[in-house]
């Protein structure tokens, strides 16, 4: 089963941006804990970021026909992007709209997601470790 995680603007960043957030893990220690976790449950992981949301539209439709399941934390572009939007309502895999944080105890502008009325899960506010919780329940998600 291929997992595609997808992270958005300024997630590069992490670790070093704004830590009392979203913690103090580089985001290359979270795809390489991925990376892992997935090969213990017989997944493989591709993981990919972007700044530009023409790439990550890219990716998505790139996913459509070799990708079992897609999670996407698309950062800024939760709260803006029709065009992610329309490009994962194309996507028929699994989809999870994930966030290291929790936005709806944040500024009121991050409050709205344009994501998530075109995925199958959201997690929210779990830190780093919300990678691997949306892992771990993709082998009985998928085997149904």
């Amino acid at each position: 089963m291929n997992v595609l995680i997808l992270n958005g603007p300024n997630l590069n960043m992490l670790g070093t941006r704004e830590p009392e957030i979203y913690g103090y893990e580089t985001l290359h220690d979270i795809e390489q804990r991925c990376t892992a976790k997935g090969a213990t449950l017989g997944l493989t992981v591709d993981c990919k970021q972007s700044n530009h949301e023409g790439q990550l539209i890219e990716w998505i439709q790139q996913a459509i026909s070799n990708t079992d399941a897609l999670i996407i934390n698309a950062g800024a572009y939760t709260h803006t992007s029709i065009a992610i939007h329309d490009a994962l309502k194309i996507f028929s895999g699994y989809k999870i709209e994930l966030h290291i944080s929790n936005p709806h105890l944040r500024e009121s502008f991050r409050h709205v997601s344009y994501v998530s009325k075109a995925v199958d899960a959201v997690v929210v506010g779990l830190g780093a470790s919300a990678y691997l919780a949306c892992l771990e329940t993709l082998p009985e998600i998928l085997a149904s």
